[in-house]
């Protein structure tokens, strides 16, 4: 081993140049590859972070307006959700799928007072299980009760942005818990403060369903229900569900069945698989990238031993002359086609491990204001340890297959051809 060692150290010292040139093209190949991965697990992670405001088992539904006629009704009729609507999708026809149900009821703008500050807000009638449907950060006090629906209480929470204002730009949301708000020439109580979503299309306070209904005189009226499910786990169950349960719904309010204007239903589950479709997507393009970068340090591996085993030929049938076997040739070339590989490929690793720890220190702390919420560029743009040195093994083996050819061709010197070679 330690014979084999000193030759290529002495073929490589007496190749200094050309060698330095094809361990840069293997290091820069897999410190590509390593960087892509990390950028592009950055990417999708601050994606699917900001984009992960619901949880993924639910399903929204809004009322249309119908595109077929049906039972003596032309088309262009808005449908509009109800209470009867909530008991069909609670009902024994859906029980096996669906789980909680939450609706809602929206209202505004109304001028929103405390201690003479005013702004203005909208209303949102809801249930306790929205708060888990829409990921709900709670920020002081409690969200709604079954109680506050129960009993139609005049329970609010507001929005932090809105509790700030009223607090003329204080934060002490403690002192507005248990203190009183008009809204729509309504006093309501506050019991809780929420983290307002920015994105969202407005930001609304919240209060219990059942006291929208009767103090707003909209009993009957439904905007949205939302429901969870389980047992729905590919996109061709959640098709049948939402045909079959569309056609309820259609049939309920008179409309074609097969009407798929009339009723919306938005499936996060389904647009939760095509957002993983997407990004397995963009992360295949950038392993194919970085995999195409690698190759060319690969081909100037095996472009390196052809070139060794032609300026070598001559020793190599000396040393078959005095009795050295075609595996012992073949030996020697692989070691140093390995050795190059595995030196330069784990010097890329380290680089691109370490390009993928600043980005996170510096790109990956940056951030971007939209409509007052704090968007972050990079989140974790790294690469794990297992899929870097999973990379540098493979890179190994290439390096290997890239030292076959030449090693062969080697091996196959005649001492007689190699002899006369000038």
């Amino acid at each position: 081993m330690k014979d084999l060692l000193t030759e290529i150290w002495e073929s490589i010292r007496r190749n200094k140049l050309r060698t330095a040139l094809t361990g840069f093209a293997v290091a820069w190949g897999i410190f590509m590859l390593i960087v892509l991965l990390g950028a592009g697990n950055g990417l999708m992670n601050a994606f699917m972070n900001q984009g992960d405001r619901f949880a993924t088992n639910t399903m929204a539904v809004f009322g249309g307006v119908t595109s077929k006629p049906a039972n003596g009704y032309q088309t262009g009729r808005r449908i509009e959700l109800n209470d009867q609507d909530i008991v069909l999708t609670q009902s024994a026809l859906f029980s096996e799928h669906v789980e909680k149900v939450s609706p809602e009821l929206f209202k505004g703008p109304y001028t929103l007072a405390f201690n003479g500050r005013h702004i203005s807000a909208y209303l949102n009638g809801c249930s306790p299980t929205l708060q888990e449907m829409n990921k709900i950060e709670m920020l002081e006090g409690r969200f709604i009760n079954q109680n506050d629906i129960r009993l139609k209480r005049k329970a609010i929470v507001l929005a932090a942005s809105h509790a700030i204002e009223l607090m003329n730009g204080g934060e002490d949301y403690v002192s507005l818990i248990g203190k009183t708000v008009t809204a729509g020439g309504i006093t309501w109580m506050v019991v809780g403060v929420y983290k307002t979503d920015r994105t969202a299309q407005r930001v609304e306070d919240f209060v219990p369903f059942t006291t929208m209904q009767v103090l707003m005189n909209e009993i009957n009226r439904v905007d949205q229900i939302n429901f969870s499910f389980h047992g729905l786990t590919t996109e061709e169950e959640n098709d049948q569900f939402e045909k079959t349960y569309r056609t309820a719904l259609n049939r309920a309010h008179k409309a074609a069945p097969d009407d798929e204007s009339s009723i919306w239903i938005w499936n996060r589950f389904t647009q939760n698989m095509q957002m993983n479709k997407g990004t397995h997507y963009i992360r295949t393009a950038l392993w194919i990238l970085g995999i195409f970068t690698l190759v060319g340090g690969i081909v100037g591996v095996s472009n390196i031993m052809l070139i060794t085993v032609k300026e070598r030929t001559r020793e190599f049938g000396i040393r078959k002359a005095i009795g050295a076997s075609p595996w012992e040739i073949m030996k020697l070339i692989l070691a140093e086609s390995v050795s190059i590989t595995a030196f330069f490929g784990y010097i890329g690793m380290f680089l691109g491990m370490v390009a993928c720890e600043v980005m996170k220190a510096t790109v990956g702390q940056s951030s971007v204001e939209f409509f007052g919420e704090t968007f972050h560029v990079f989140v974790n743009p790294t690469v794990s340890l297992s899929i870097s040195f999973g990379v540098t093994i493979l890179l190994v083996v290439a390096g290997t297959l890239a030292g076959i050819s030449p090693a062969m061709k080697a091996a196959r010197i005649r001492p007689i051809e190699a002899l006369n070679d000038n």
